[in-house]
């Protein structure tokens, strides 16, 4: 079929609305030459919403703001594909370098790259990338080059120069600061460098900044919006559940929402203790938050490890928090964390399951020190001495834990508003209570 009669075809199709036009290109595989279906399954410009292609004037950087499944990654891929091309209205020229990060190389490839909506899979065959693991690089036929970064090395970005970025899931990217100073020195290429940013938004300085520079191009989408290309059970589940609260405002809506006003926790206070990575540390534990029972479908059991240096301070190290898992599973995470990180011990809140709770670790490591903790207080008199030790600067995290740090700036008076128990956050409490508030305890060492 000539290239006269696709554009025809896909000008009689364009009216349709999107329902009809995927249940049509079903229809087209079971009877059109596969040609056909390739041609139209990859036009771009057919399947888009507005909000899915550049808005006009072109702009240095265009910040994609979306939910879950809102279609950024497409988006981005496309974007990336028309640059590499040199497509209209992308580009009127190849662009020869590109760089391609996201919160580590495993995301890049997984989802960038390899993933459904990923470069590999939206071009045509004469003009699909290779792409090859080892080098970390993708290359076009018509010679331009994409390579591959991770946002947990800033200094990978140190060096190389680009003509265009592509930068996905920003807001949740270690080093972010830094990481992005990296990449503008590095986007010198060309007449007008550019770079877009795809992301589900979170009330991060940078993001913020993003929003109102005046070089900034914004297209914000929710996940209701690419409803057409997702599970519908998973858009009913979703929006039933989440929907209105805030972490649906932000996971499916797109929005940037700030804690909540009541919170202990701000996103400020715990930005002035980002560190990159953690000094030598004197004592390190294990904080367990065990959910209240062994079912599937009971609460995540907290798992938060931290660590105290010669100074005094705090610096929180990770966060393993399980969901859905039974008493050996999360048992058996605790211990390995324990061993990972060299700790002196588990510090188990043993509230709910009492003796069981240490028995069930026992039976995973009879030798690992194990300092029971039991609430006497509500959970927000027990955070707020923690929230204080935060106020004045004393605790830092060793990296970014997003979940962990969405629930320390919701959680106020009443709890969270999802109404949900905060695992996470119970874990950090009972660790740097432990660690810098709590009268100095010998561990219980069982089996010994």
């Amino acid at each position: 079929m000539s290239h006269n009669s696709v554009k025809i075809l896909l000008d009689v199709l364009r009216p349709l609305s999107p329902r009809r036009r995927v249940k049509l290109l079903k229809e087209l595989v079971q009877t059109a030459p596969p040609e056909l279906v390739e041609v139209i399954e990859k036009h771009w410009a057919f399947w888009a919403r507005p909000d899915q292609l550049p808005p006009e004037p072109l702009m240095p950087i265009w910040l994609v703001l979306g939910g879950r499944g809102a279609g950024k990654t497409r988006t981005g891929a496309e974007w990336v594909k028309g640059m590499a091309l040199g497509h209209p209205p992308y580009s009127k020229a190849k662009t020869e370098r590109i760089a391609l990060i996201g919160e580590t190389q495993g995301q890049v490839r997984d989802v960038m790259i390899e993933g459904v909506s990923g470069l590999l899979s939206i071009h045509l065959r004469g003009e699909r990338p290779s792409w090859s693991p080892s080098l970390r690089q993708l290359k076009w036929p018509n010679g331009a080059i994409a390579q591959v970064f991770s946002a947990e090395d800033p200094e990978s970005l140190r060096g190389p120069q680009f003509g265009a970025a592509w930068s996905d899931e920003l807001a949740k990217w270690p080093n972010l600061q830094e990481c992005w100073d990296m990449l503008q020195f590095g986007l010198r290429l060309g007449d007008h460098p550019r770079q877009i940013v795809t992301t589900t938004p979170r009330p991060l300085p940078l993001v913020k900044r993003l929003l109102v520079e005046p070089n900034v191009a914004v297209s914000r989408a929710k996940t209701a919006d690419n409803r057409f290309n997702l599970a519908a059970e998973f858009v009913r589940t979703v929006t039933q559940t989440y929907g209105g609260t805030r972490l649906g405002r932000q996971e499916l809506d797109g929005e940037i929402v700030e804690e909540s006003a009541d919170a202990l926790w701000t996103r400020a206070m715990i930005e002035a203790g980002r560190e990159r990575e953690a000094p030598s540390l004197s004592r390190i534990v294990v904080a367990v938050d065990p959910p209240a029972t062994s079912s599937r479908r009971a609460d995540r059991c907290g798992l938060v490890v931290a660590g105290l240096d010669a100074l005094g301070l705090g610096h929180v190290l990770e966060d393993a928090t399980l969901a859905g898992a039974r008493p050996h599973e999360w048992a058996q995470k605790a211990v390995a964390l324990y061993r990972r990180h060299e700790a002196d011990a588990l510090v188990v809140e043993v509230n709910q399951g009492g003796e069981m709770v240490e028995s069930v670790i026992r039976e995973v490591d009879a030798g690992v020190p194990v300092i029971a903790v039991r609430a006497t207080r509500g959970k927000y008199l027990r955070a707020e001495p923690v929230a204080a030790l935060y106020a004045q600067g004393r605790v830092h995290h060793a990296g970014a834990f997003a979940e962990l740090e969405d629930e320390m700036c919701a959680f106020g008076p009443g709890g969270l508003e999802t109404g949900r128990s905060p695992d996470r956050l119970d874990a950090l409490v009972w660790a740097l209570t432990h660690l810098m508030l709590a009268p100095k305890c010998r561990p219980r060492v069982r089996g010994m």
